[in-house]
């Protein structure tokens, strides 16, 4: 099971646009984040981006989290997926949420994909041990010119999970706050990977 996480004040329309780029292999389920900003705009938690850069609510993204890794379960048993083949992409805060749930309840989830997000401060207090932690699969990639989520969040988010025993890989695009052939190439090429012949 791939299950797509979108980013603030947006959709799930928007990742299941991506879809075609997916293994056919992969039952797709693209969610919808549970706040509503307005009309077709939603987030899984409060952000205000400010000079000093992106200020959220550390309870509801500590919230987010948990209520994401509690849906893998439950999409699990709705759809009689594979519970040790189930795989989170996000963009944007929606990648911010798929590197949370992975890195607070890796048991429930075989590998994530942070798509132009960043490691808020806010999760590390509530990161698994590093023995749960142990070859868990995570690919970041960003834009160099991301105007939204500098590339200084994702090189940073890099430094630090080198720290930790997951198996980390890391892209930079030439691309802004965005997804290209060539990112969604990667990611599609990686998620096959995991998945094995």
């Amino acid at each position: 099971m791939l299950i797509l996480l979108h980013g603030v004040g947006s959709n799930e329309l928007a990742m299941a646009a991506l879809m075609e780029w997916f293994d056919p292999r992969f039952v797709v389920v693209s969610v919808r984040a549970p706040i509503e900003l307005q009309p077709f705009a939603f987030a899984w938690f409060h952000v205000t981006f400010t000079d000093d850069g992106p200020v959220i609510e550390g309870d509801e993204a500590v919230a987010a989290w948990r209520a994401a890794s509690t849906f893998v379960d439950e999409a699990v048993t709705a759809y009689d997926a594979d519970p040790s083949r189930v795989f989170l992409a996000g963009f944007s805060q929606g990648g911010i949420v798929a590197l949370g749930t992975i890195l607070m309840t890796p048991e429930r989830v075989a590998g994530a994909v942070c798509m132009s997000g960043r490691l808020p401060p806010e999760l590390l207090a509530h990161i698994a041990p590093a023995e749960r932690l142990q070859a868990k699969p995570i690919l970041l990639v960003h834009g160099v010119h991301d105007e939204t989520l500098g590339i200084d969040f994702a090189r940073s988010a890099k430094a630090f999970l080198g720290t930790l025993p997951v198996d980390l890989e890391y892209h930079e695009f030439e691309m802004g706050h965005s997804t290209t052939d060539e990112s969604m190439a990667v990611v599609a090429g990686w998620l096959s990977a995991r998945l094995g012949r």
